[in-house]
C-alpha cells in the first residue's frame, strides 16, 4: 500500500496498529529498498511537505521493485508482528 500525508508519520502510525501491515515512513529511495529488503515493509508512507512529487513516483517504484532478502532479516520481522 501507499499512503501519503503531509509529515507521513500519522498514516504510518495508524497503519502499523494493523495486524500484518508493516508501514515505512521513507522520504529517500534508499530507505525505501531498505525498508523492503530487511524488514520486508508492505506499505509506504510519503511525506508530502518534504519529498517532491518526482522523488515521490521514484520511490514507489523502488519499494514496488524491490524484494525482501529474508534469511536474518526475517528472525527480526518475525518478532515486531502484532
Amino acid at each position: 500500500g501507499i499512503l501519503i500525508c503531509g509529515s507521513g508519520e500519522g498514516v504510518s502510525i495508524t497503519a502499523n496498529k494493523h495486524q500484518n501491515i508493516r508501514c515505512a515512513l521513507c522520504w529517500e529511495v534508499e530507505i525505501a529498498q531498505l525498508a523492503r529488503q530487511h524488514n520486508n515493509a508492505n506499505m509506504i508512507a510519503i511525506p508530502s511537505r518534504f519529498v517532491s512529487e518526482d522523488l515521490a513516483i521514484e520511490m514507489v517504484e523502488a519499494f514496488l521493485n524491490t524484494d525482501f532478502e529474508g534469511g536474518r532479516h526475517q528472525n527480526r520481522v518475525s518478532k515486531i508482528s502484532c
